[in-house]
């Protein structure tokens, strides 16, 4: 059996994977490391190998910058993730640093069941011509510089004109991004089996042009107006580039959702108060 196993760069996350690598040994389990790749705002396309497909599940050891670096190198196989929170809000992560070891044990003697994530994929045609490619699990997001006007971002719905968003920048997020940045620009909890993908402007000009969830099944258009500069494409926070008014952002659910391991017991609305620190009882 081989398990993957990516890591944060953190003292703690990387002296706890030592211990998961030697008690994974003793079970004659092959450990299959991967680096954690920064953020560049510079995309590259894929950058070094994918996962191997022979991977029993992927551990992640870190926040969820650390989580989605490893569902970039899973890529579109269907290899189950586990996360172990060594990061600040960690909401992909299923397990505490603590329950590390007992779960990965149980996991290894008794099997797992996953449920899937939707993701979308996301393509930057230039001019005919497409210059980009992604996969994400939780937004892909347009923002305007620091010292640039307000960015004019005309949104297509299945070839329908929707509107044109004045705003700082707008993101588009799946369910499971529903927790993230979308959630920290006004946006609304989605809860991951909701089929739907969220719209959320960035600080509107104006303030009727509220998030809105469209069909799963929705094919989205972004283009920016001629005058946009300073403009930048990102992709689950990891990557991205710059764009313009000669690029087409087409956004449509991917057909591979990312496969997450469940936890007996785990309960999506109890992370979800525990994280958001909601009392959980009547006031």
């Amino acid at each position: 059996m081989k398990i993957g196993l990516v890591v944060k760069a953190e003292p703690l996350a990387q002296r706890k994977a030592e211990e998961m690598a030697a008690l994974l040994a003793q079970r004659e389990v092959t450990v299959v490391r991967h680096p954690v790749s920064h953020p560049d705002r510079r995309w590259r396309g894929k950058t070094g190998p994918s996962a191997p497909a022979d991977l029993a599940f992927v551990l992640v050891l870190g926040g969820d910058g650390t989580f989605l670096s490893a569902g970039r190198w899973i890529g579109d196989q269907p290899i189950p993730i586990l996360g172990v929170k060594f990061g600040e809000v960690g909401f992909l992560a299923a397990v505490s640093e603590e329950q590390m070891g007992a779960v990965v044990q149980d996991l290894l003697t008794h099997g797992f069941a996953t449920s899937a994530r939707m993701r979308l994929q996301v393509e930057v045609v230039r001019e005919g011509q497409p210059v980009a490619r992604e996969t994400v699990l939780n937004d892909l997001v347009i923002n305007k510089g620091a010292l640039a006007r307000l960015a004019s971002i005309d949104t297509f719905i299945d070839g329908h004109y929707l509107t044109t968003y004045r705003a700082d920048g707008l993101i588009v997020a799946t369910p499971t991004g529903s927790t993230a940045y979308s959630l920290a620009a006004g946006g609304p909890v989605l809860h991951p089996q909701v089929p739907g993908i969220i719209l959320t402007p960035i600080c509107p000009f104006t303030l009727t042009n509220r998030p809105l969830i469209v069909p799963d099944n929705a094919a989205i258009e972004i283009r920016l107006t001629k005058e946009a500069s300073d403009i930048a494409l990102t992709f689950d926070g990891q990557v991205g580039l710059a764009i313009d008014a000669r690029d087409r952002i087409r956004v449509r659910q991917s057909p591979q959702p990312l496969q997450m391991i469940e936890i007996p017991g785990r309960q999506y609305f109890d992370v979800l108060k525990t994280k958001l620190r909601w009392s959980g009882g009547r006031v």
